[in-house]
């Protein structure tokens, strides 16, 4: 991939990932405070846990591009001071928008650079934004199946849903 190539795909995953942050949002905003320990399975993630990991997952993989290197992976124990919805949509809204103006500003050379994701895969840069989208979405797909299930409400994601239709009834 040329230089030139790696920063028109940033375009074009950049503009998608922005699209996404206000999808992401409201998701995390119909987050029921008084079900973040809901999870349906043992071994599933909580509510809470998807929260942090949605938000740090994304901030780390971000920081990635623009450093050239995957630092430690983020801790999403109580230390990270996400302890509910408005935690998590205050940080992303802060931080993910924040760093997407770092990796559009990358030059093309930036963006082929190999980075090494801990001796699992090697990849160029701009490939890790393709990443950071289906991780992203992946998991915020758990957070929304959750959210019926917990006795909330699922907002529009890719369109109106059952809860958004009823609502306009």
């Amino acid at each position: 991939m040329t230089h030139r190539d790696a920063e028109i795909v940033t375009a074009f995953l950049l503009g998608n990932l922005e699209m996404e942050v206000p999808v992401t949002l409201g998701v995390f905003g119909a987050v029921l405070d008084g079900r973040l320990d809901y999870r349906p399975d043992p071994v599933s993630k909580t509510a809470l846990g998807l929260l942090r990991h949605i938000t740090l997952e994304d901030e780390w993989f971000l920081e990635a591009i623009v450093e050239g290197r995957f630092g430690a992976p983020p801790d999403e124990s109580d230390a990270c001071g996400i302890r509910g919805p408005a935690d998590a949509v205050a940080r992303y809204r802060e931080r993910v928008p924040a760093l997407i103006a770092r990796v559009r500003a990358l030059p093309g050379e930036a963006l082929v650079r190999e980075i090494d994701l801990f001796g699992m895969v090697t990849l160029p840069a701009v490939q890790f934004l393709s990443m950071v989208l289906r991780h992203s979405a992946h998991h915020r797909g758990q957070l929304s199946a959750y959210l019926r299930a917990m006795g909330g409400k699922v907002p529009a994601i890719y369109g109106p849903s059952a809860d958004t239709l009823s609502a306009t009834a």
